[in-house]
């Protein structure tokens, strides 16, 4: 592909639609690669060990606070209660929000794909 004074946009874009994957650069590519910095090893160990000490610690405090958790038992006895046509009426929701949610997902990566 040669660049060529006054070359129109339409021109260029064409070719560059039409153009093998990579472009010859002349090692330009290779040079800028080479001079970027190394990246550096993070210290994932103690981030995740901060994450789950901390995860631990504020679930043993609301087990204390919430008197062992008793909180857990009366709301499943509630839940046991509720008439089964409010129940499938939510699996019902539930399903059609998930559906429609995928659809939006599928739908946003195909625009994506396209342009």
């Amino acid at each position: 592909m040669k660049m060529e004074p006054g070359m129109s946009d339409e021109s260029l874009d064409r070719q560059l639609r039409e153009a093998v994957p990579y472009i010859e650069d002349d090692g330009f590519t290779a040079r800028v690669l080479q001079q970027l910095p190394t990246l550096r090893p993070r210290h994932q160990f103690l981030r995740t060990f901060i994450l789950v000490a901390a995860s631990s610690l504020a679930s043993a405090i609301a087990y204390v606070v919430s008197d062992g958790g008793r909180f857990v038992v009366v709301e499943i006895f509630k839940l046991t209660t509720i008439p089964t046509m409010w129940v499938m009426a939510f699996a019902l929701a539930t399903g059609l929000l998930v559906m429609a949610g995928g659809i939006l997902a599928a739908t946003s990566r195909t625009i994506q794909v396209q342009s």
